[in-house]
């Protein structure tokens, strides 16, 4: 079987990249490098696929896929994007070999052009990172159930064996108690859930009086995160980090003592918002801290309720509040729950996992032409 993957810039840091990364190291691991080819679109179109892209270089990279796709002879094709599956219908049908599509998150749940639309429910095989993405395929685009599979993320194992930098993180925490949020800072990705943090901290720093807020990552909503944190008053307690190296993450993750990312799903046709999956929660747990995250979406597939830490209503300032103050207040319980989540994600999440669920589909998924 000879693969060939269209896939977004690798290039670019984002969910979409890494999982497209993994996808295709486990497939030339599984199959053979001279198995698998990896056609990159342009950096310049980001995790939008062909859609930043001028229409001269999108018929050149079509083309560049129809010519290689040929002269190599693929047996399959496989869209890590929805904005590539387009594409890959074409020059599938063309050659007359299946094609698959790998579903992420909110880059499928919302409208599609018909193009798109078409491209999905006509794949061969549909990959979704969660169980919500699935849901969402079959009942938001009538994407038959049996030609879709979840195949879950995989945790970066490489970025446990970083040794940290924790100069910058030290001066801020000195010997107060963190809760750590990674994630960009960006207007368009409010569904984080920063802010509402941020509306909790006042009431933790009444019971936690040595608490502070750690924030990792930066983009253009800083500054209204930067005033909101001025006019709750607790901007002496929240230290915005900007972006950061990989060393200076490890350590973020290392010295925190709650990761906290109440992120938002918000199921709008127009504008969809939320995780995907939620990586950085793997991440955080990996490293044995106990995490707060959402009571609804994807992260929910992963997350326990009470063994990896809390489920909250993510609108609710006052419930994060106080899923904070337990975590701080009784270190023996974060402790054993961070413990619980990190074994959990080293044997459920891990690349090896990964590899062995993929595995697992090319065995038992038939691979045939629609």
């Amino acid at each position: 079987m000879k693969i060939l993957v269209l896939s977004p810039s690798a290039k670019k840091r984002g969910g979409v990249q890494r999982y497209s990364s993994c996808f295709v190291r486990a497939l030339r691991e599984l199959l053979g490098e001279d198995k698998v080819c990896m056609l990159e679109v342009s950096e310049c179109a980001g995790q939008d696929g062909l859609k930043r892209l001028p229409a001269k270089a999108k018929v050149r990279f079509a083309f560049q896929a129809l010519l290689t796709a040929c002269s190599w002879r693929a047996d399959v094709m496989i869209a890590t994007h929805v904005g590539l599956a387009p594409l890959a219908w074409l020059v599938s049908k063309l050659l007359r070999c299946p094609y698959w599509i790998v579903a992420y998150g909110i880059e499928v749940w919302g409208s599609l052009t018909r193009w798109k639309r078409v491209a999905l429910r006509r794949a061969d095989k549909v990959l979704s990172v969660s169980a919500f993405t699935r849901q969402r395929l079959v009942q938001r685009h009538q994407v038959p159930m049996e030609r879709t599979v979840v195949l879950p993320n995989t945790l970066d194992a490489a970025l446990l064996n970083i040794a940290p930098d924790g100069k910058r993180v030290k001066r801020q925490l000195e010997d107060r108690r963190a809760i750590l949020t990674v994630g960009r800072l960006a207007a368009s990705e409010r569904y984080k859930g920063h802010d509402i943090v941020l509306q909790a901290m006042p009431k933790v720093l009444k019971k936690v009086p040595k608490a502070c807020y750690l924030i990792v990552g930066d983009g253009d909503d800083r500054g209204r995160l930067e005033a909101l944190a001025e006019q709750l008053g607790v901007q002496e307690q929240t230290h915005f980090f900007g972006a950061v190296n990989d060393a200076e993450l490890v350590a973020c993750y290392q010295m925190c003592d709650v990761f906290a990312m109440p992120a938002r799903t918000i199921l709008d046709d127009e504008d969809p918002k939320g995780e995907g999956f939620g990586i950085v929660f793997l991440e955080a747990m990996a490293f044995g801290k106990p995490v707060i995250s959402p009571n609804y979406g994807a992260p929910t597939e992963f997350i326990r309720h009470g063994e990896h830490g809390f489920l909250v209503n993510p609108d609710d300032p006052n419930e994060v509040a106080e899923a904070i103050i337990t975590l701080l207040t009784q270190p023996d319980l974060a402790f054993q729950m961070g413990e619980t989540a990190r074994q959990w994600v080293l044997s459920e999440f891990s690349y090896e996992r990964f590899k062995e669920r993929l595995l697992e589909i090319l065995l038992k998924e038939p691979i045939c032409a629609s």
